[in-house]
Order: C-alpha cells, then sequence, then structure tokens
C-alpha cells in the first residue's frame, strides 16, 4: 500500500482529481445567488444603505491588499499552504454569515472573502508544478470547467429550494458551509509540489521547450523580443535547493527575493513593450474592475427593483443562465476564424458598447424581468471577450509571464475598482443610490467603448493604406517574387 501511494502522488491524475474536487466543493456555494436578501432579513436587520455603502466596499479594500502579499507568498510556500488557507477563510466566512450580526462582525466576513479571492491565484497556478507540461492544457480546462459546473449547479439548486422548497436562506448557507468544509479536507490531501514557478524553479528540458501558445507555430508581428521564449531559470539548482531545505542565511535570501522582482520587472518590461499585448491588457483591467463592481452590486438593484420581503425573485437561476450563457459563447469562440489583429479591438468596442446598453437598460428600467435580461446579456459579453482576451494576452508567453502578466492586469483592474468605490459607492465619497450608480457604470463601460472605437479605427486605416502602398509595388513588379505575408494574418482562436 505505501509502495502504491506515492505513485499516484506523483501521477498527473491523482493531485488533478484532488484539485478538481476541491473546486467543485469550493464553488458549490447556493447561498451566493442570495446572499442581500439573507443579510436584508429581520434576522440581520441590515438596511440596504449599510450593505451597499459600509459592508461590500470592505470586499474590494481587502482583496487589493491582500493580492500582491499573497502572489509572492503563494509561489514561495509552492501553492498547497495558500489553498488550505483559503479553505480554512471560506469556512471563517460563512461560520460569519451564519452566526454573526452587526455591521463589524459583516464587514470582517467581507476582509475573510477577500482573502478568500486573493488565494484564488494558488488554485490555479499549483497544477503548473504538480503536472509534466504536455498535460497543461488539458488539467488547465479541466480546473476552470468544474469551477463553473459548481456554480451553475448551486445556483440551480438554490432557486429550486427557494421556490419549490420554500427553504429559508439561513438552510442554504449551512448548504455552502458544509460544503466548503468539505473543500477544506480535499486540500489537505494534495500532494506538496517539489517546485514553483519562481522561487523554487528547477531547469528541465521540458519546461525550456513549454509555451502556453499550442495553436500559432510563428511568434506574433509585433511581439516584444523575448516574450514569446521561455525565460532562464531564475536560480542556480543550489540556490532551489537551498531554499527549499531552508539553509539560505538572511541576507541570501534578501539577494534571491530581490533577485526574482528585478526578473519579474524585466519580464513585464519586455512584454508590455508589444502594443498588442498592452492593449488587449487595458481593456482587461478596465473591464474586470467594472465587471467586479457590477457582480458585487447587482443583488441590491435586484432588490431594490423587486424587494425579497414583497415578491418572488429568481436570483439562482438568472446566475444559472448567465453562466451557462456565457459558457458556450466562450467555448464558440475556439471554433471562430478571425483576423484579431485587424478586428480585436473592433470586437472589444462592439461589445463594450453591448455592455454599456445593458447597464443603461439595467439602470432605466423598472421591470425585473428587463433587469434580469441585461445582466444575461452583460455578462455573456464579458465572459465571451474575456476568454478572448485571455487567449491574446497569452499567446506565446511562457508560464511564468502568463502567470506574471494576470497577476499585475488583475492588480490593476483591482486598483481601478477600489478608485470606483471610494468615489462612488463609499460613505466617505459621492454615497450614490444603487440605482445612479448603475448609470455611472453603464457611462463607464460607454467611454471604454469610444476609447477602442477609435482605436480600431486607426488600425483598419492603417492596415489600408499599408496595402495601398504594397499593390502598386506589385503590379510594377509583375515577374518578382510576391511580398511576404506575415504568419499571423489569419489565425483560429482554439482553446
Amino acid at each position: 500500500m505505501d509502495c502504491f501511494r506515492p505513485s499516484l502522488s506523483n501521477s498527473w491524475i491523482y493531485p488533478t482529481v484532488i484539485l478538481c474536487l476541491f473546486g467543485f466543493f469550493s464553488m458549490m456555494r447556493p447561498s451566493e445567488p442570495f446572499l442581500i436578501p439573507y443579510l436584508s432579513e429581520p434576522s440581520k436587520n441590515l438596511t440596504s444603505a449599510e450593505i451597499t455603502n459600509e459592508i461590500l466596499p470592505v470586499w474590494t479594500y481587502s482583496y487589493l491588499a491582500l493580492l500582491l502579499p499573497v502572489f509572492v507568498i503563494t509561489d514561495y510556500v509552492r501553492y498547497k499552504p495558500v489553498i488550505i488557507l483559503q479553505g480554512i477563510s471560506f469556512i471563517i466566512t460563512w461560520l460569519l454569515l451564519l452566526f454573526g450580526q452587526g455591521v463589524k462582525t459583516m464587514q470582517v466576513v467581507e476582509f475573510f472573502y477577500g482573502m478568500v479571492t486573493a488565494t484564488e491565484v494558488a488554485y490555479y497556478a499549483y497544477i503548473y508544478s504538480v503536472v509534466s507540461p504536455e498535460h497543461y492544457q488539458r488539467v488547465s480546462g479541466y480546473c476552470r470547467s468544474v469551477t463553473l459546473v459548481a456554480y451553475t449547479a448551486a445556483s440551480v439548486l438554490a432557486q429550486l429550494l427557494v421556490s419549490l422548497a420554500n427553504l429559508s436562506y439561513f438552510y442554504l448557507n449551512v448548504i455552502s458551509l458544509a460544503s466548503v468544509c468539505v473543500a477544506f479536507l480535499f486540500s489537505l490531501f494534495l500532494p506538496m509540489p517539489q517546485k514553483s514557478m519562481f522561487f523554487h524553479a528547477k531547469p528541465s528540458k521540458e519546461m525550456k521547450s513549454l509555451s502556453t501558445s499550442t495553436v500559432l507555430e510563428e511568434p506574433l508581428k509585433g511581439e516584444a523580443p523575448g516574450c514569446e521564449e521561455e525565460k532562464p531559470t531564475l536560480e542556480t539548482p543550489t540556490t532551489a535547493e537551498n531554499l527549499e531545505n531552508g539553509h539560505l542565511s538572511s541576507s541570501k535570501l534578501k539577494k534571491v527575493v530581490l533577485r526574482v522582482f528585478v526578473q519579474w520587472f524585466q519580464d513585464l518590461k519586455e512584454c508590455y513593450a508589444s502594443k498588442r499585448l498592452f492593449y488587449w491588457s487595458l481593456w482587461w483591467a478596465f473591464s474586470t474592475a467594472g465587471f467586479n463592481q457590477i457582480l458585487n452590486y447587482v443583488q441590491i438593484l435586484w432588490d431594490y427593483k423587486a424587494p425579497s420581503q414583497d415578491s418572488v425573485i429568481y436570483n439562482g437561476a438568472v446566475e444559472a443562465l448567465a453562466t451557462f450563457g456565457g459558457s458556450v459563447a466562450a467555448f464558440a469562440v475556439g471554433y471562430v476564424k478571425v483576423n484579431w489583429d485587424l478586428l480585436g479591438e473592433l470586437a472589444l468596442a462592439i461589445f463594450s458598447v453591448v455592455n454599456a446598453g445593458s447597464l443603461f437598460l439595467m439602470h432605466y428600467t423598472p421591470n425585473i424581468w428587463a433587469c434580469y435580461a441585461g445582466y444575461l446579456i452583460f455578462k455573456s459579453s464579458y465572459m465571451l471577450l474575456i476568454t478572448i482576451a485571455a487567449f491574446q494576452i497569452a499567446v506565446n508567453l511562457s508560464v511564468e509571464r502568463y502567470a506574471l502578466v494576470f497577476g499585475i492586469n488583475t492588480f490593476i483592474a483591482l486598483v481601478i475598482q477600489t478608485i470606483m468605490t471610494v468615489i462612488i459607492v463609499d460613505q466617505r465619497g459621492l454615497n450614490l443610490p444603487i440605482s445612479i450608480q448603475f448609470l455611472v457604470y453603464g457611462s463607464y463601460f460607454a467611454v471604454i467603448a469610444v476609447i477602442f472605437l477609435m482605436r480600431s479605427i486607426y488600425i483598419i486605416c492603417s492596415a489600408k493604406c499599408q496595402k495601398e502602398i504594397q499593390n502598386p509595388v506589385t503590379s510594377r513588379n509583375p515577374d518578382g517574387p510576391p511580398p511576404e505575408e506575415p504568419g499571423n494574418v489569419v489565425m483560429s482562436t482554439q482553446l
């Protein structure tokens, strides 16, 4: 039995199954679509203003404060301890939700939920340290898909229990607590990685040849030098081994940490030098900030349009449909052949207009069903575009640079979201009512749409002028060799 267990743990199947089970049960939280109605119940006795202006902003602030330290610590301690910390934070969050009272306690709840979202990075990064590179794409797909399935299933279950069984919101939170406790137990069975992407990197032929792009065979035009290649290992094998065994003195450890930060800065400088990656990252950061803000406050708007005490609500069904619709749209992108270099930013502009229109609809309509429809459109279009953006950013980046760029993009999105929260929501800012907030968010996406529409017009006009310049040259030299075509003019997004 002892001989069998190590061989099982060292294969890619065992950690993948355990990680997927952790992901499923950590996302199987049927209470989430009905959080605001639960907090508004007489048992909690919280007003809409207290929830909006005093409680929910704490999540944004704690997430921002914890993200960068957690990102660094996650790699240093090799993922598993942070996944366990996430499981503990889940349990504390739901225990306080069930048995806590008052604004201060709910603010502590939001702090621990900020810890949950900040430590989420370990869930997605863990798999790269325990499976071989040829399994990365498949395992990443499993880990991401299982969370979507769990969230959808939890939303459907919640709606059925509320609508058909007339179950109290309190017991939805009990189910969520039981689920996250099971997730925590599974986190204990994860094998401890022997390496990580930065602090405990180990050179190998597989890692040197690895690229997250499995679609394009040639580097994209305009990419910064080095972004398409795996960077050298940050440490010598001796340093990596010493780090793992804890034999480094504090001065040597500081040098290693400084070397890692310098390497991060150089990598980011090279990657963001690519205009293409920079503009996709810019859209990603600004749109994600807006999306998180909508996700955080949409239940307040629904409760404003149709108070849960006076009407039947369908938050769970709407969340399930929105997640499913977004997943289908994201899946369909893989079968669409588009010249993203030429038309990508036009797509960003068009769908940003759609997002702005859906938010304006949610603001102006008095009908809760129209409000639900606006949210379905908004979430589905965002999930479609974020899938495209994720691929466009990650293509031809090594795993390390992929993680680093996405981490910085997330941090920038959080900074933008925090500024929005301080100005629009917080009681120390404008303290706007929820209906006016969504008018501001709609205007925010309209500004994003205008910026990328102007940028896309510039790109299309430049491409047209370049083509007109090349055509006379070709006609004057019909017997000569044709001009060299760039390798990335038309490509298919494979996800």
